[in-house]
């Protein structure tokens, strides 16, 4: 599958269970992925993962990996600060997806307001109850069960790819606990 062939991505933060999955299956797709991870342990682990299309990187290291130049199409990352460094890499038209659990966020709306302008939509997931890896979870969400992190995956990279008159949003992925 290629459907995301062309395209560069940056995957920003902790390595998380949620990161990792949007990593995934960007790379299934066809991208260019770079993932940020903090130890050199967990990088090979990651790199082992991802396989070689994947570049796992410090995140100090983000900015050389691309090289003089290099743009991001697509910046996921779990807070505004993040990715204020890689904005002037990001490309006209492209997007910033956000994983900000809790209430909405003004600073979603800001960022958004602010980058309109160039035609990058920023938007937003805001997880709950998601299974742990650990096995430990919160209680059970109106669906009656716990989410999995490739199912924030997908709501993310939908906002990233093909929501392309969405921004601003703040899009819950919890089984139905933030509803009204």
């Amino acid at each position: 599958m290629t459907k995301y062939a062309g395209r560069t991505a940056v995957v920003l933060g902790e390595a998380t269970d949620i990161a990792l999955a949007i990593a995934k299956r960007l790379v299934e797709g066809g991208a260019q992925v770079v993932l940020t991870a903090r130890s050199t342990e967990e990088r090979r682990r990651l790199c082992a993962e991802l396989g070689s299309t994947a570049r796992i990187v410090a995140p100090a290291d983000v900015s050389a990996c691309l090289g003089p130049g290099g743009g991001v199409d697509l910046l996921f990352a779990d807070a505004v600060d993040t990715v204020r460094p890689l904005l002037p890499r990001l490309s006209d038209g492209g997007a910033v997806v956000l994983t900000a659990p809790g209430p909405p966020s003004t600073a979603v709306h800001a960022l958004a307001a602010e980058l309109v302008s160039r035609g990058i939509r920023v938007n937003a997931v805001a997880p709950g109850c998601i299974e742990a890896p650990d096995g430990n979870g919160a209680s059970l969400p109106p669906m009656g069960r716990l989410g999995a992190a490739e199912e924030v995956a997908r709501a993310a990279i939908f906002l990233a790819i093909d929501a392309t008159f969405t921004t601003g949003v703040r899009l819950p992925v919890d089984g139905g606990l933030s509803r009204p």
